[in-house]
């Protein structure tokens, strides 16, 4: 908890704080026996302990080494859902308790991570369970009334992802130098929309647990539900394993750049920063924005068949320097070129340097004829070069840069894109490793040089 910053801490103690509320019995309900939330005496312990440990064994047999490979998370929302269909909300919150607070946790802070994941499920499945009961759905559910009990269950899933997605806005808003903390409405918004669909798909199966489980063939008949769902569960993990071993392959050409060219380390990490930046002002779809990313990142890659000396040299290029240099888009192009999941990233590997007035190299594309997601890296690409200092170039304030970068739009760079950047560094900020007010390797050319100059080749 030390290492949390205090908004997050004062965030992370209200969220467990509810959690603790909802596990309270409602005002007004009768209190019979030991479980005094459950509205209706009959309402044995046993379906509460019974989904209890089923949701947190599914979620413990998703984390064992028989499945190993990234969690993808929420896989057993069913098992919950199906509770807030048969439960009252109390003891539906109760299903959750078990398995959230004991799981183990990947990444620290452990306890505040334990906390937060306990508060919000318990907190969202109480919701859902609450506007169950409030729009009739136990008793639709109880008499196998197929249309009431799909619309209860619709109602109630909306509830379920409203209130997860207000929950994980408010740990993304105050997230430092991001996009969600300045527009958090369309950040939650977005979200939102893609949390609906999966939870949809859960809800349905959590409504089939619950009528197979009120029928004459009882709770043995609602497990076979998992049957399906935990084939979908080892698709999606193999998914996250061929994402996780992507993100590995790109990883270890990027840190292969930074090795050869010490001296503009990170560089690649923050022009796929500035991309993303620039592909969501223009509000592209969450798999452009992450195509874009890797374009920005990757897109030096080809400095890997480049001497050296040149990559580092102080002062000017030779001309077959230069010409050495200008390579650098075809390499990094055949050293992607077999990667399949970079798409349309390839592209903007082997373009980035091509110019909208047709100057550019490698083939002197002009205009249209340069693919968008190139155009998008050339200008991500020429700001964080000249918001960082070089062998052979002082960095330059963000202002100076972004003032440059507008001169240059229309015969350099799409303008377009410069606005976009221009709208989204006035918005969230940008802070560059290095900055203009450190000291120079070296003295040539100053802070003034345009970026069109003789050293742009070198980005």
């Amino acid at each position: 908890m030390e290492a949390l910053p205090a908004r997050a801490r004062v965030y992370l103690t209200g969220v467990t704080l509810l959690g603790l509320c909802c596990l309270l019995p409602l005002p007004g309900v009768p209190r019979p026996g030991v479980l005094s939330s459950l509205p209706d005496p009959r309402v044995p312990w046993w379906p509460v302990v019974l989904l209890a440990a089923l949701y947190a064994g599914c979620e413990r047999l998703a984390r064992s080494r028989l499945a190993a490979g990234p969690h993808p998370g929420g896989t057993f929302h069913p098992v919950l859902l199906a509770g807030a269909f048969l439960l009252p909300p109390t003891a539906a919150a109760l299903v959750a308790l078990p398995g959230a607070l004991l799981l183990p946790v990947e990444h620290g802070p452990r306890l505040a991570r334990r906390l937060w994941r306990t508060g919000r499920l318990v907190v969202a499945v109480w919701a859902a369970s609450l506007v169950h009961l409030k729009t009739g759905g136990r008793d639709a559910v109880a008499n196998c009334d197929m249309p009431g009990a799909l619309a209860t269950a619709g109602v109630a899933v909306l509830a379920f992802c409203l209130v997860l997605t207000l929950l994980d806005g408010g740990v993304l808003a105050p997230a430092p130098g991001g996009l969600p903390r300045t527009r958090p409405v369309a950040a939650w918004w977005r979200l939102f929309l893609g949390s609906l669909a999966p939870l949809t798909v859960h809800g349905l199966a959590g409504l089939m647990m619950a009528l197979l489980w009120r029928s004459p063939y009882g709770p043995v008949a609602a497990l076979l539900v998992l049957l399906p769902m935990g084939v979908s569960w080892w698709a999606f993990a193999q998914y996250h394993r061929e994402r996780a071993a992507h993100q590995a392959t790109i990883r270890a050409l990027v840190q292969a750049v930074d090795i050869k060219d010490g001296y503009t380390r990170g560089h690649s990490e923050r022009v796929g920063r500035a991309s993303v930046l620039i592909a969501r002002e223009l509000g592209m779809d969450d798999e452009r924005v992450e195509m874009l990313r890797f374009a920005g990142i990757l897109h030096d890659v080809g400095k890997l068949g480049v001497p050296t000396r040149v990559l580092t040299k102080n002062g000017p290029l030779t001309p077959e320097e230069r010409r050495v240099i200008e390579l650098h888009p075809e390499y990094g192009h055949e050293m992607v070129r077999g990667i399949s999941f970079l798409g349309e990233a390839r592209a903007a590997v082997l373009h980035h340097h091509e110019r909208l007035d047709g100057t550019g190299y490698p083939y002197g594309l002009a205009g249209g004829q340069i693919p968008e997601s190139a155009r998008v890296v050339a200008v991500a690409d020429a700001f964080d070069a000249m918001t960082s200092t070089r062998s052979y170039s002082r960095a330059r304030p963000v202002p100076v840069a972004l003032e440059e970068l507008e001169r240059c739009a229309g015969t350099h760079f799409d303008p377009r894109m410069v606005k976009a950047l221009v709208r989204a560094v006035g918005r969230v900020g940008w802070h560059p490793t290095v900055t203009a007010d450190e000291p120079r390797r070296t003295a040539v050319p100053g802070p003034t040089a345009p970026v069109t100059g003789r050293h742009g080749a070198r980005r």
